[in-house]
C-alpha cells in the first residue's frame, strides 16, 4: 500500500478507496484546470485518468498550473503524468498529446465515470460538452474563473450529469488574466462535484 493510500486511511473506509480506485476520469485539457485538477482528484484516492491536450508547458503557465521551471517546453500531458507519479506510483494514467475533435471524444474517452472539460478556448469547451454528455453519468465543466476578486464562484446542476462551476461572467482579458487563486479555486470545485458524486455511488453500491 503506498504512502498516499495509508494516508487516506483516515479519511475514508476501505470499502470507499476501493470504489474510488476503481473509477476512471476523462480529463479534456492540462492547463490550469486539467493539471491542477489531476493532482485533486489522486490526492483523494481515484487512480484511473485518462488526459488529453496538445499544448507544452510555457513560462506564462507557472502561475497557476501544476508546473516547474524544468518542465517548460515539455508536453504538458507528460508533465502532469510524472507529477502524479510521484504522488501516486499506483495511479494509471493514459495521457495522449492530441488535439481532441468532436469526432474523436467519444472514442477517447468511452468508459469513463465522469469527463471534465477543462478548456480556455470557449469553441473547444462547446465542442467537448456537446460531444461528451451522452458519454458519461457526469460531466463537469467550467465557465467564469478570471481575474482576481469579482464575483464569488459556485456550482450551478443544468441538470443530474451536467453541473458548470465558476462565475458565468468573468472572460479572460488583459486586464482579467487567468490567475492561481481563481482558477484552482475552479479546479478544486470541479474536483470536489466528481468526488461528491462517486462518494454518493459507493454509498448506493453499498446499501443495494
Amino acid at each position: 500500500m503506498s504512502v498516499l493510500q495509508q494516508g487516506l486511511q483516515r479519511y475514508f473506509s476501505a470499502a470507499q478507496l476501493s470504489f474510488l480506485g476503481r473509477m476512471k476520469v476523462g480529463i479534456a485539457g492540462a492547463g490550469g484546470l486539467g493539471s491542477n485538477w489531476a493532482a485533486f482528484l489522486a490526492r483523494r484516492g481515484v487512480r484511473r485518468f485518462i488526459l488529453a491536450d496538445f499544448d507544452v508547458v510555457e513560462a506564462s503557465n507557472l502561475n497557476r498550473q501544476w508546473y516547474y521551471p524544468d518542465d517548460v517546453g515539455k508536453p504538458k500531458v507528460e508533465c502532469v503524468a510524472r507529477h502524479v507519479g510521484r504522488l501516486e506510483a499506483g495511479v494509471e494514467l493514459i495521457v495522449d498529446r492530441l488535439r481532441l475533435a468532436a469526432q474523436t471524444v467519444a472514442q477517447y474517452f468511452a468508459g469513463c465515470d465522469a469527463l471534465v472539460e477543462a478548456f480556455d478556448d470557449p469553441a473547444a469547451k462547446a465542442m467537448f460538452v456537446n460531444a461528451a454528455l451522452p458519454l458519461s453519468p457526469l460531466l463537469v465543466s467550467a465557465s467564469g474563473l478570471a481575474g482576481a476578486g469579482g464575483k464569488p464562484m459556485g456550482v450551478r446542476r443544468v441538470n443530474s450529469r451536467f453541473v458548470i462551476v465558476g462565475d458565468g461572467e468573468s472572460e479572460v482579458s488583459a486586464a482579467a488574466p487567468p490567475l492561481a487563486p481563481r482558477v484552482m479555486q475552479a479546479a478544486g470545485l470541479q474536483a470536489d462535484v466528481v468526488l461528491a458524486f462517486f462518494l454518493q455511488e459507493a454509498a448506493n453500491a453499498s446499501s443495494s
